[in-house]
């Protein structure tokens, strides 16, 4: 291609990206090697809630994409939530230092590069992390969750649906491990078979089985951060007296042996954000943006109930003013369900070293629009670090052209503050009085293990006073006796004293009780929260 059909070409692929309202500045088109600063790339503002993904080998720059990402919205005023599985989203606190790549990527964008700090929440999974500690209860967390987290089958899933069921019904709160392990250790016991058996096709097998993922799951230190007190989702949407949205990071901390909880975790939230928030339709920004690092540990042997329940709470909760994007390494860790439903895609630089690589990369260039410009299955495996094959919803809702496009670079810190910084600005930040401390309160556990204890032994009956000796007198020649005072009899009760005793008010109290210790809705994920009082 001749230099002026390069630069038509570059200008008619960014006029697809033009935007009336605010946008997100991706980076420059390139063409035949030539990077275009005047043909941006943009994403509408309006369309982030319609999802999005970012995916490339690993080096390829998803991170920094990311972190430019995150970036422009926080400016924005739109809170961020982001897991940052290696630490490397640190730097977002930071300023970035200037340098020679800088403001040579600078140039060839078309970006007035100036260093930024960004507002950051370090959070970590549990409390043996550097961020401020986050938990999450049992009953909250919900079975289908648990299940994906344990590593259970479809029939074990199942069997910990209905414990979790009979726990609702009793009014048994599972806030922690010991919570649940105790509610299944009664029903495999003798005490507690005959509510086993009426539950249905729960075997004790099987309990058993679920009974000992558990206990592997403390032993790996998950422990921590079942419990209370509990994240609340509206911690998460704050924007700082700046007016800028705050980016919440979300570290692993001690749960490394068990990745796949923390993915499950951010759907966890993403459940009960959906559960909780209002119905707002299509707005100018979203409310909230969340970002699914290492979204394969989410997918990877996961039922067709979890899938399920992912691909409809995706695809609902756009309505609620809340943006997904997935990250990972091939769009194919991302089931076609929930892909389908990702409008944004920036994909990074593909490897196709052996036949399954190129089989994904085949599959890969069939989900992007038809292109005239580029080789597609060549220019995935061309790609430069920080280049990246581009194609969102423009503000109609229509697939943008295809764009190799040059990506900006961020303008904080793009190294990593280290664990003293992280841990010295989560303990200065306003969430650590309010989740530093962990809460025991008394739930199952206790309440089984008093329901179990052995009753009290009666007090021995009291002694009769002795007779007095005889004395051998006449009764005529006895002394007088003072007369016995007059009982004190009770004064007569008031009418609400009355009321209060009543059998009707005794039931009637019983029943609230009853109603407001058992009441939980749960969400489409089988999450859910009990009623607050």
């Amino acid at each position: 291609m001749s230099t002026e059909s390069t630069a038509t070409a570059a200008q008619q692929i960014a006029a697809g990206y033009a935007a009336d309202g605010a946008a997100l500045e991706l980076g420059a088109v390139v063409v035949d090697g030539v990077c275009d600063p005047t043909a941006r790339v943009r994403v509408p503002l309006a369309t982030l809630n319609r999802h999005g993904l970012v995916a490339g080998a690993t080096g390829t720059g998803k991170t920094k994409s990311l972190q430019v990402i995150a970036e422009q919205l926080s400016a924005a005023g739109v809170p961020v939530v982001m897991a940052d599985v290696k630490g490397d989203l640190s730097g977002l606190s930071r300023p970035g230092a200037p340098g020679d790549k800088i403001s040579a990527r600078a140039a060839d964008t078309g970006d007035s590069w100036a260093p930024q700090a960004f507002p950051v929440e370090f959070l970590s999974l549990g409390t043996a992390g550097v961020g401020v500690p986050v938990r999450a209860t049992i009953t909250s967390f919900g079975p289908i969750l648990l299940s994906k987290v344990l590593g259970l089958n479809q029939t074990q899933e199942s069997t910990l649906g209905l414990v979790f069921h009979w726990a609702d019904k009793q009014g048994l709160p599972l806030l922690d491990l010991k919570d649940l392990r105790s509610v299944i250790g009664y029903l495999i016991s003798d005490d507690g078979k005959p509510q086993l058996k009426a539950l249905g096709a729960v075997s004790t097998t099987t309990a058993g089985v679920i009974l000992r993922a558990l206990v592997n799951l403390e032993a790996e230190g998950a422990d921590t951060f079942f419990g209370e007190p509990e994240l609340e989702p509206g911690d998460l949407m704050r924007v700082d007296p700046s007016g800028q949205g705050v980016i919440t990071l979300l570290e692993l901390g001690d749960q490394a042996a068990r990745p796949v909880l923390f993915s499950t975790f951010l759907m966890w939230v993403l459940a009960d954000l959906f559960t909780t928030l209002p119905e707002v339709g299509d707005l100018d920004k979203p409310k909230l943006v969340f970002v699914f690092d290492e979204a394969h540990l989410l997918f990877s042997d996961a039922s067709k109930a979890f899938l399920a329940q992912v691909e409809q709470t995706v695809k609902l909760i756009r309505s609620k003013g809340v943006g997904v994007f997935f990250c990972t390494q091939l769009p194919t860790d991302v089931p076609k369900d929930v892909l389908s439903q990702l409008g944004a895609r920036i994909q990074h630089a593909l490897r196709a070293f052996t036949p399954d690589d190129q089989k994904s990369l085949t599959r890969t260039v069939r989900t992007y629009p038809k292109t005239e410009v580029y080789d597609l299955e060549s220019a995935l495996t061309s790609l430069g670090i920080g280049e990246a094959v581009v194609t969102v919803l423009s503000e109609t809702g229509v697939p943008t052209p295809v764009a190799w496009t040059r990506m900006r670079a961020p303008r904080s810190s793009m190294d990593a503050i280290g664990p003293d910084a992280i841990a010295g600005a989560a303990g200065a930040s306003a969430l650590q009085a309010r989740y530093g401390v962990t809460v025991d309160r008394e739930s199952a556990y206790e309440q089984l293990a008093a329901r179990l204890a052995p009753p009290e032994p009666e007090p021995p009956a009291a002694e009769l006073p002795p007779l007095p000796p005889a004395t051998g007198l006449p009764p005529w020649e006895l002394p007088d006796i003072p007369p016995m005072p007059e009982p004190v009899r009770p004064a007569e009760p008031g009418l609400l004293d009355k009321v209060m005793d009543s059998p009707a008010f005794k039931s009637a109290m019983r029943s609230a009780g009853t109603v407001i210790g058992r009441e939980i809705t749960r969400s489409i994920l089988g999450t859910g929260r009990r009623r607050r009082r």
